[in-house]
């Protein structure tokens, strides 16, 4: 159906609600990840899980009521914990979505109207004003100083000059004057929904936690079910009961696989995130922040990541002075300094003359919205006007004709109070200038003054400054007329480094850990930030030099201090797969449609909360809620503990595991009965090793972490030096539970093999301290700094003590009461547990280095 419409009046509501038929709402679809459903079937894909749910319907098949309903309620608790931090992950992305409700104004029917943006269908007429964001992809059919902000999109911070038939973008923003569109696409048409499509094209990654823990499951259930399998099989051809065989390779299975594991995983993780949260870091799926803390690269946005992306003038150039301005954004309570000391254009005619240009040749307005302080207008414009405000100026004057700012002229004229005031480009604004304010006063703009203007200026552009002109000069005339001004002087803007980003930039440096900037912004004002957050870089690759190289060269690049700049949505994601094929682990920042690609790639993607589109942060890992660059190197901090207290968790559960199968086994061998029961297994591993294991979890972090190098991508959970730990302590453990067991099975078995499982309780729980650090002792980190810990020590012992005394545990544990020679026993076999891991780790830092 072809619709005839008019320029002015825009589309009927009939043919609006056909072109919707057609075309459907001008929204992006949702993501699959939001579906509950699939969410808690997530928690069920680890092998680990699997093989939980297997030997519960094992213990089932065996008539084991007990260990399956205890195995079933740890497989339920890791699900719901899983499921219950990434569903509010989503909600919580899912409000940060409602918060922004796009509206539109529509011509529809011959009149304006507001409606909502996704109402929007390709003809409409929309009317665009400053600080109006565009609702589609639309085309100008008239524009008055229409300027643009497409940092969404291109990562350009300096605004965009547009005219009449110039292409409008979603997501860009008015930052001055004003037009009428057509919309031309709208939803997943526009070049904001192609983007999202690409993102979309990228299939979900597994980290690096997923896929080691993933391989540990898979190793332990494979050995598990061997040894099972030999178990049964030797005691089947030695004439052994076949239901007492079954059950003791039952046993064995469950004591190799820690059951507790994936909770205790979860927990921890779960824990992390919550503490994030707190630190304004709302981490999307658990496993994010530990990858984070493996991160060897963080390729970085500069506009509003790096930076403020709010312009703010720093310097000043007059004939006469140089002053340096303090304060960053829009805030106008910095300070304008000249020699070191506080100007005010009250005391200085050629600095009030120069502001007071600035400030009234402007149609940006500044207001105070609270805590915060808010421009309206042109990002430029705004800069002066704070400037302006900041040396306590006041423009005091009323427009009364104007000659607008065009991309062509690269300048804008005002008249007000019988005054022209003029900026603008400096070339642009010194062509039609004929003086030059200096210490004498005004004088004759010559050769050698323009020199020094134009010395000046290339100075403060080498500096990645916009620089900006002002000019003015009293008017004879009721008309304005460019020519005859007299200059006086030039402003550098720049869109500022946000405050914490230098430190957090440092502390990221001394961890080991390389920045990589990624903008479309020009080279020039890239190293500029670059160098003020002192990154170290050489050289500047612009998207066109990177699409000559070959991935090979590409990679021989990137090991050069270098940033990127001018860059499209497939260079970044090009850039981080390079890194990635050289064993890099990389963590992307952005904010804006243009970084989502990239922010799905990389092997963890961190979106800005507030600024940050719905497309990247459905793309992202990790959202800021703060947009505050800092808050990454909190959860690298965090990201490093975790794996540190991971690998802490799983070699006490696995040593714990290790003893109970040296017990188990060794009786086999020896013929005697079963050291252990089914039962009393699960109650090790789930209730008193689980509860251990998550007090574990929360271990702080250990002195010097982020002075470390990244660990290696492949950095295994255990490696040989954890595999010889878990042995060592194994052969101890289940060698010394073997002996208090046959020391008391000629007395009675019943009351041997409480011995015996209490005696494996109360070494595991002497054998935590061992693994509380890696490398440091007791001593120097606290006996008592976690304090979790230790109350977790005291309940479990308890509950071990409940379980040998009270009746119906003893019932359900098949106990008896022990005597107090046992328990003296018992504790000076676990003293060895606390003091020989002490003493060499003593001796181990007093080593030379």
């Amino acid at each position: 159906m072809q619709i005839t419409r008019s320029q002015q009046q825009g589309l009927t509501s009939e043919q609006a609600a056909a072109a919707r038929q057609q075309h459907g709402w001008n929204e992006l679809p949702k993501p699959d990840q939001i579906s509950p459903l699939r969410i808690l079937l997530r928690q069920f894909s680890s092998f680990l899980v699997l093989i939980l749910m297997a030997a519960g319907g094992i213990a089932f098949f065996l008539g084991e009521v007990v260990d399956t309903i205890a195995i079933g309620l740890v497989v339920i608790l890791n699900a719901a914990l899983g499921f219950v931090q990434e569903w509010r992950a989503e909600t919580a992305l899912e409000t940060l979505r409602s918060m922004l409700s796009p509206q539109a104004l529509v011509i529809r029917d011959g009149r304006e109207m507001r409606i909502p943006a996704r109402d929007l269908v390709p003809d409409d007429l929309i009317v665009l004003n400053p600080g109006d964001r565009v609702p589609a992809d639309a085309k100008t059919i008239d524009a008055v100083a229409l300027r643009m902000d497409e940092s969404i999109l291109t990562g350009e911070s300096a605004p965009v000059d547009k005219a009449k038939s110039d292409d409008l973008m979603t997501g860009t923003s008015v930052v001055a004057g004003r037009a009428r569109a057509r919309v031309f696409a709208t939803g997943t048409h526009t070049a904001f929904g192609e983007i999202a499509e690409l993102t979309g094209s990228l299939g979900q990654k597994q980290t690096h936690l997923q896929k080691q823990l993933g391989t540990l499951a898979t190793q332990l259930g494979i050995a598990a079910i061997g040894v099972a399998a030999a178990i049964l099989s030797i005691g089947l051809v030695v004439g052994r009961d076949t239901v007492e065989m079954l059950m003791t390779a039952l046993s064995l299975s469950v004591a190799m696989v820690p059951e507790g594991l994936p909770a205790v995983v979860t927990i921890t993780l779960a824990l992390g995130a919550a503490a994030m949260v707190r630190q304004q870091a709302l981490t999307r799926r658990l496993q994010a922040i530990e990858t984070l803390g493996a991160a060897s690269v963080i390729c970085t946005d500069k506009t509003g990541t790096l930076t403020e992306n709010k312009m703010t003038a720093t310097e000043i150039w007059t004939p006469v002075a140089q002053y340096t301005v303090t304060g960053t954004g829009y805030d106008p309570s910095g300070h304008i300094t000249r020699n070191g000391v506080k100007a005010r254009a009250a005391d200085d005619t050629v600095l009030m003359t120069l502001l007071r240009t600035g400030m009234v040749c402007s149609h940006a307005q500044l207001r105070r919205d609270g805590h915060e302080w808010v421009m309206t207008g042109d990002p430029t414009e705004g800069a002066l006007l704070t400037l302006g405000y900041k040396g306590w100026c006041d423009p005091g004057a009323e427009i009364t004709d104007e000659i607008p700012f065009s991309s062509d002229r690269k300048r804008m004229s005002v008249m007000a109070d019988g005054v022209i005031y003029t900026k603008g480009a400096p070339e642009q604004v010194l062509a039609i200038c004929s003086e030059i304010i200096s210490e004498n006063g005004v004088v004759a703009l010559d050769e050698t003054r323009s020199g020094e203007v134009i010395r000046a200026y290339e100075a403060m552009a080498a500096k990645g400054f916009r620089v900006i002109a002002l000019a003015n000069r009293k008017n004879q005339s009721s008309s304005l007329v460019e020519k005859n001004l007299t200059f006086l002087g030039l402003v550098g803007i720049i869109d500022p480094p946000r405050p914490e980003v230098v430190a957090a930039v440092a502390a990221a440096k001394s961890a080991g850990i390389r920045i990589i900037m990624i903008t479309g912004d020009s080279p020039v004002t890239a190293k500029a930030i670059a160098s003020q957050l002192n990154l170290n870089v050489e050289q500047a690759i612009t998207g066109d030099a990177l699409a000559a190289l070959s991935d090979e060269e590409l990679r021989t690049t990137l090991s050069q201090p270098i940033l990127f700049a001018r860059t499209r949505p497939a260079d970044k994601m090009r850039i981080v797969a390079a890194l990635q094929a050289d064993g890099q682990v990389i963590a992307m920042t952005g904010d804006g449609v243009n970084d989502a690609p990239a922010l799905k790639q990389a092997d963890i993607g961190v979106a800005m909360g507030i600024r940050g589109t719905d497309v990247a942060r459905d793309a992202a890992d990790l959202v800021l809620l703060d947009d505050n660059f800092a808050t990454i190197v909190a959860a690298v901090r965090e990201g490093r503990r975790q794996f540190d207290n991971i690998r802490k968790f799983v070699r006490y559960l696995l040593s714990s595991n290790a003893g109970e199968v040296v017990a188990i086994f060794a009786n086999i061998v020896i013929g005697g009965p079963l050291i252990f029961l089914a039962t009393q297994i699960l109650w090790m591993n789930l209730v008193t090793d689980g509860v251990t294991a998550v007090a574990l979890g929360l271990e702080k972090s250990e002195p010097g972490q982020m002075k470390e190098p990244p660990r290696p991508m492949n950095s295994p959970i255990l490696g040989w030096g954890g595999i010889a730990l878990i042995i060592t302590f194994g052969c101890y453990t289940g060698g010394a539970a073997l002996w208090v067991f046959w020391q008391l099975v000629p007395v009675d078995v019943d009351l041997a093999r409480t011995a015996a499982f209490t005696a494996m309780v109360i070494f595991e729980k002497a054998s935590v301290f061992a693994f509380r650090s890696l490398r440091s002792p007791c001593w120097q980190i606290g006996w008592l700094s976690n304090r979790t810990l230790i109350a977790a020590l005291f309940v479990t012992i308890g509950a071990q003590v409940v379980a040998v005394y009270w009746a119906p545990l003893q019932v359900l544990l098949h106990t008896v009461p022990l005597d107090a020679a046992h328990w003296i026993m018992i504790a000076l076999l676990a003293l060895p547990l606390i003091i020989v891991p002490e003493l060499v780790k003593t001796l181990w830092r007093q080593r030379p280095e």
